[in-house]
């Protein structure tokens, strides 16, 4: 019985993580407005979500016998998110590249996402216990 082990539910997991490592990026980035050479970094975690289930509409699946074989066709993995460093752009005379507009705006966005994500997964604990009990 996998009550919580179900594609959909990993997904909000891998989610939640994205967003938890996000807001560490982002307070890194904020702390660091001032610091010369700095450079901000990013972490990405949707996209690479949403290419991975656009892959998995595929009719077919492998079969894998090894954890080394190469997944083909319809997986039930969550990519990992990833922390990318902009080395490439400069915002100030310290040759520093980050905007605290920017840095607030994303840090805002991220919280809401956040919310998002915890709003769903009590959902759906709701929707377990709810069926788990009967209905009562």
């Amino acid at each position: 019985m996998n009550l919580l082990n179900d594609v959909g539910f990993k997904r909000l997991e891998g989610a939640m993580g994205a967003a938890t490592l996000r807001q560490q990026v982002i307070s890194n980035n904020i702390a660091n407005a001032d610091t010369p050479y700095f450079k901000r970094s990013d972490v990405s975690f949707e996209n690479m979500l949403q290419s991975q289930m656009d892959d998995s509409q595929m009719p077919f699946s492998g079969k894998v016998e090894d954890k080394r074989h190469f997944q083909i066709g319809n997986t039930n993995s969550v990519p990992q998110a990833m922390v990318t460093s902009n080395q490439s752009t400069v915002m100030n005379n310290n040759l520093n590249n980050v905007d605290m507009d920017v840095e607030m705006s994303n840090l805002a966005e991220n919280q809401l996402r956040y919310n998002a994500y915890i709003e769903q997964i009590n959902h759906q604990i709701k929707m377990m216990r709810t069926a788990i009990q009967g209905g009562s």
